[in-house]
């Protein structure tokens, strides 16, 4: 097994939950809540935070909780668009208030209300997909639609484009997430030429000095080139494969279309033959009219030749 391999296995963290979830990068991942909610906090020491299926979670502490005006952020990045982040959030907040019950040593089945911290669940998303600078997803958006107004349950979740030149009021708002903004487009147009691992070294060394996460990069350098390689190995397999349903689905639209076809084409002949059947059974209408016509006349005529005999004779 190659030392490539290796890397690729070990660091199956994301890059983003890499930069914003590391203790040592408290002050971004501070400057990233600030962004995301328009708060202006300066402690970063009281925050705390965790990882949960590669998604980040974090809240602040005080003296009875981790919260941050009873506030739960739940961060995940995408570079797909993934419409089912609402139900896979779910799952995650879920997962997160059944670990906040358990910390705090709540009783759930006490007749006092429990407060819970309210989530705040964000996508960001940097994918290739063109957005908007922000879409809101929800849950509802999976159900029925004639169930949908009366649905128990909704999540919404933010989904952010933090593509580099989107969203500029955000990423001007936090340093490194426009920071790792301009790395991945920088990588995107490095991969035109070369290989994921040459595009990440070409992308950091052309990273501006004064860009604050160039010296955690290069520190780790190592870890990122695994990162990298795996999230973009994973975005060309899903690439792949989305093609692969597209293709699948628009040859299914083409049956159908000809199938569809096909169905008019022979309603139009039952249509005809229903038509030519109508138009012969008018026509041995007519016919046997004719026919009762002929008759009449027929008895007509042999009773005036009957009367043309019958005078001769008497002559």
């Amino acid at each position: 097994m190659s030392n490539e391999t290796k890397v690729n296995r070990e660091y199956k963290d994301r890059l983003f939950t890499f930069i914003f979830g590391r203790e040592e990068n408290r002050e971004w991942t501070l400057s990233l809540y600030n962004a995301v909610n328009g708060s202006a906090y300066t402690d970063a020491s009281l925050i705390e935070f965790n990882t949960l299926k590669d998604v980040l979670y974090m809240g602040m502490k005080n003296d009875t909780s981790f919260l941050i005006s009873d506030v739960l952020s739940v961060y995940e990045h995408q570079s797909t668009y993934d419409r089912n982040m609402p139900l896979r959030l779910l799952e995650y907040v879920s997962d997160i208030y059944t670990g906040y019950i358990s910390k705090n040593k709540i009783n759930k089945y006490r007749r006092t209300l429990i407060m819970l911290p309210v989530p705040r669940l964000v996508v960001f998303y940097n994918g290739t997909i063109e957005t908007e600078d922000e879409v809101t997803l929800r849950l509802s958006d999976s159900f029925w639609e004639e169930h949908r107004s009366d649905a128990d349950v909704e999540v919404r979740v933010r989904m952010l484009n933090v593509n580099y030149g989107r969203n500029k009021k955000l990423l001007e708002a936090c340093g490194p997430l426009r920071e790792y903004a301009w790395f991945i487009a920088e990588i995107r147009k490095n991969q035109n030429e070369h290989d994921i691992k040459e595009a990440v070294n070409r992308s950091i060394a052309s990273m501006p000095d004064d860009f604050d996460i160039k010296d955690f990069l290069l520190e780790n350098r190592k870890e990122v080139e695994g990162m990298l390689d795996t999230e973009y190995n994973e975005e060309e397999v899903w690439s792949a494969f989305q093609r692969d349903v597209d293709e699948e689905k628009k040859r299914a639209d083409e049956q159908t279309i000809r199938a569809d076809e096909q169905t008019k084409r022979a309603d139009e002949q039952t249509k005809r033959a229903d038509a030519a059947e109508a138009e012969l059974g008018e026509t041995r209408t007519r016919l046997g009219e004719l026919t009762s016509k002929m008759d009449e006349i027929t008895a007509q005529l042999q009773e005036a030749m009957a009367e043309i005999a019958r005078l001769k004779a008497a002559k």
